[in-house]
């Protein structure tokens, strides 16, 4: 089987993680070339990826073989980028969020009623562990899930993930938000660690959404991230049960509790000879989750956005959306509107979009 050929329009951070997984995974992912203005930043690329670079996206889309091209540049420049790969036909997976404000993203959205074949590389969902427990919050055993509380993402991605807890779409929300500031000492940043001891001011926002018969809770530190001291947490409730970071607690029935941990499963440790990659993730006895990348040596994130290269190949087949530009306008509208009621310190009630309709 043919490698998935893609090309790139970007050669930022989150670009990299595309070119990793090409060249962890080579038999089944190839970049044919990236588009970066920057001519010193074109040559840098080539040189460290072995990887064609061009500095006009006329020339990358000369490429005829093209399955689609991922769009990672910031999100005042990605509509520009979609209308132009939309003129020629191209599909395209573009980078969260896929525009900065409520009129760029309608205006997307209607570029994709027009036939436009857009997807969003959201890929939070995917993560080995978030998909573990989404996986388990909708096998019933929780029972009907009422709350979603989120503290391991920022703004759209962290509302992403509330919502698929929750089987949330795209209905109206009450929010309630303020930010709380608190000295924390520096941790690494996404290059490397830090130099010396230094306090900082830690950002912190919590955000009530009320959705009449369900809540969503954020809160997100953007130190979470990377730093060491700043741990990632969930708890999700249903009637029935509950899941507390990996700890798992519902009802066989309702005499009898049931209790476990979801426990990761990697190979290449405590001796094993196997290599070193990610197995999956058992709840108690069964499988929850299976990495579909075995035995490819990625990190958690690296899977989860091999997830959406993969899941935007189907969609263009014909398959179920990988996530739509539906959804990711809703996350990062939600996003805007916890950012409004933070500053306006007033209860905001979101409406319903165009993209809602879909």
């Amino acid at each position: 089987m043919k490698p998935i050929r893609f090309g790139i329009v970007g050669g930022g951070w989150r670009s990299l993680f595309f070119l990793r997984i090409a060249q962890v995974m080579p038999e089944q992912f190839e970049v044919a070339g990236i588009f970066v203005r920057n001519t010193a930043k074109a040559q840098e690329l080539a040189t460290t990826w072995n990887v064609k670079t061009y500095t006009t996206l006329d020339e990358l889309l000369k490429i005829n073989d093209l399955r689609f091209v991922v769009v990672s540049v910031p999100r005042t420049i990605a509509p520009q980028i979609l209308h132009a790969l939309a003129e020629k036909s191209i599909p395209a997976l573009t980078e969260t969020p896929p525009a900065a404000d409520v009129p760029s993203l309608i205006a997307l959205y209607e570029l994709s009623k027009r036939g436009a074949r857009i997807q969003v590389a959201e890929q939070y969902h995917l993560q080995p562990l978030h998909a573990a427990r989404i996986a388990l919050a909708r096998s019933g055993k929780l029972g009907a899930v009422t709350q979603a509380q989120v503290s391991a993402a920022h703004g759209y991605h962290g509302i992403s993930l509330i919502r698929r807890f929750l089987g949330i779409q795209y209905e109206p929300v009450t929010i309630t938000a303020h930010n709380f500031t608190s000295p924390l000492i520096a941790g690494p940043d996404r290059y490397a660690p830090p130099e010396q001891e230094q306090i900082i001011r830690s950002e912190q926002t919590i955000a009530y959404l009320d959705f009449g018969d369900k809540l969503g809770v954020f809160d997100f530190t953007g130190d979470q991230y990377h730093s060491w001291i700043r741990s990632p947490r969930l708890l999700v409730r249903g009637e029935r049960g509950e899941i507390n970071n990996t700890q798992v607690l519902y009802l066989a029935d309702y005499l009898t509790p049931i209790t476990y941990e979801l426990v990761r499963q990697d190979a290449g440790i405590a001796g094993n000879l196997e290599g070193y990659y990610h197995k999956g993730i058992l709840a108690g006895s069964e499988w929850i989750y299976k990495n579909p990348f075995i035995p490819a040596r990625l990190s958690d994130d690296e899977i989860a956005i091999a997830g959406c290269l993969l899941g935007m190949d189907r969609y263009i087949d014909g398959g179920p959306d990988m996530y739509s530009l539906a959804e990711a306008a809703q996350d990062h509208y939600l996003g805007l509107m916890i950012e409004q009621a933070v500053t306006s310190e007033q209860a905001v009630m979101t409406v319903v979009q165009p993209w809602a309709a879909r």
